[in-house]
């Protein structure tokens, strides 16, 4: 058995390559063949987000505190918050982040294929952002 104590790994700065404004990445975990899985802790302030981006073998986002918004290509915005557990399916062109005024963290876990969890595309546009949910959470 093998335990990361919390604080033990440190914590990243998500690149802007990847993320519209403050993201923080703790405890970021990729486990040794025959295993795939991988993940990390994500934390969003107010406005930040991913680039659009898509995982071979889907994504599971864990939400552990705040409020946030995620969308699937040809989907609307939708809320997510602390207690939500969002699955996008492999392959699925999605990104997820905080609101514009509540921070958000989430558990983000994939697997990988090949080597690779992610394939990283173009940036959130500020108006595709701004849209926001269509309507409020029920």
């Amino acid at each position: 058995m093998h335990i990361d104590r919390n604080g033990s790994l440190p914590s990243s700065k998500g690149p802007a390559e990847y993320f519209t404004g403050n993201v923080r990445i703790d405890m970021q975990f990729q486990r040794e063949a025959p295993s795939r899985v991988a993940g990390a802790t994500v934390t969003f302030e107010p406005g930040a987000r991913t680039a659009w981006h898509s995982h071979p073998l889907g994504q599971t986002l864990i939400v552990t505190s705040g409020k946030g918004w995620t969308q699937c290509e040809g989907e609307p915005v939708v809320e997510i918050n602390a207690g939500d557990i969002i699955w996008c399916p492999p392959g699925h062109r999605h990104w997820h982040g905080a609101t514009p005024t509540t921070a958000m963290t989430h558990i983000a876990i994939q697997e990988a294929l090949d080597a690779k969890v992610v394939t990283w595309m173009e940036h959130v546009s500020d108006d595709e952002y701004s849209q926001g949910p269509s309507e409020p959470r029920k």
